[in-house]
């Protein structure tokens, strides 16, 4: 259930907002809070409503305290006026918390210095060098290591042997079939794996009218029948991975759809970044590497507060050391 905090100065002029939502569960989250719902009902308190600032089903990192950039605006100012209407909020709604998932680095450090407990989290990122930026995915797997350069290589070649036809395409130059395609993959998917299918029909309807621009597929054809493909969202110099799905099985097509051929469009298109989603070591053979990421977290009982910020602290320092001994593992060859 949406709701909004928004700041105004007193012309009345939108200065700053917290887009939150009010839930009844935890689900679609990627940084999760069940065992701290757990515990809270264990101990007889209530865990849920809760207030969350994210963007729903979306492990991707934004601002989560937007403010409004002008001269006469000051930024810490409104932040703090935003934060006492959270609590406020929080109080007419009685949240038993308040969560900002997939803040900022900064943010985290802002939020944690006024009550919110700071939690450390992990992705795997694809990053271009920001000198002399990739010119072909050749010169991206030149920088692998021999044995990781030629498993690479072999993936690749075993995907192409499906006979497949293989295309990237952004939404506007989707056809019917396409956009039906992937809809049918993502419900496929979402079934091999005991999921619930919270995208409606609707919704890729929606996707089609207003996101369009911004989605980018990867498709997979036998005929003109597409079988597999992802769902991926791009801006700027920054490409999302969001959702795959295949009508059969492929042996490796999932790494060239899922990762390849977009590492390929990023460079192509001299993209900085490549966020593949939420979780999967797997991906750190294939160039992704450990990346932090961070939320920050307002509990209001203070003894489930009190339980909850030592638990972070030891959280925190078991994922550097994972990035630390992922990043001993990289396919990239010593400089």
């Amino acid at each position: 259930m949406p709701r909004l905090v928004l700041a105004r100065d007193d012309g009345g002029r939108l200065c700053g907002a917290v887009p939150l939502y009010l839930k009844t569960n935890s689900y679609g989250e990627f940084i999760f809070d069940w065992s701290w719902a757990n515990a809270s009902q264990r101990a007889g308190v209530p865990y849920y409503p809760k207030l969350v600032a994210a963007i729903p089903f979306t492990p991707a990192t934004g601002r989560r305290l937007p403010v409004l950039e002008a001269p006469d605006v000051d930024r810490d100012a409104v932040r703090l006026a935003l934060l006492r209407g959270v609590r406020e909020l929080a109080a007419d709604e009685r949240a038993s918390s308040v969560h900002f998932l997939f803040c900022t680095d900064e943010e985290k450090e802002f939020l944690g210095a006024h009550g919110y407990l700071p939690r450390l989290s992990m992705q795997f990122h694809w990053h271009n060098r920001s000198e002399r930026p990739f010119e072909s995915f050749e010169d991206y797997l030149s920088t692998f290591r021999s044995q990781n350069r030629k498993q690479v290589r072999k993936e690749r070649r075993v995907a192409a042997e499906h006979g497949l036809t293989f295309r990237t395409a952004t939404g506007g130059e989707l056809e019917d079939a396409d956009w039906r395609g992937l809809r049918a993959f993502y419900v496929e998917n979402v079934a091999r794996h005991g999921g619930r299918a919270y995208l409606t029909e609707a919704f890729f309807d929606l996707a089609r009218e207003t996101l369009a621009h911004r989605l980018v597929a990867t498709l997979a054809h036998r005929g003109r029948e597409p079988v597999a493909g992802t769902i991926n969202f791009e801006k700027g110099a920054h490409l999302y991975g969001r959702y795959w799905g295949c009508l059969d099985d492929f042996q490796m097509l999932h790494f060239e759809l899922c990762y390849y051929r977009l590492i390929d469009r990023a460079i192509d298109r001299r993209q900085a970044l490549f966020e593949a989603g939420a979780q999967g070591e797997h991906k750190l053979k294939r160039g992704l590497v450990p990346a932090f990421t961070y939320s920050a977290h307002w509990i209001r009982h203070a003894g489930l507060a009190a339980a909850i910020a030592p638990f972070v602290e030891r959280e925190a320092e078991a994922v550097a050391a994972e990035a630390t001994a992922y990043a001993e593992h990289s396919p990239f060859r010593s400089e």
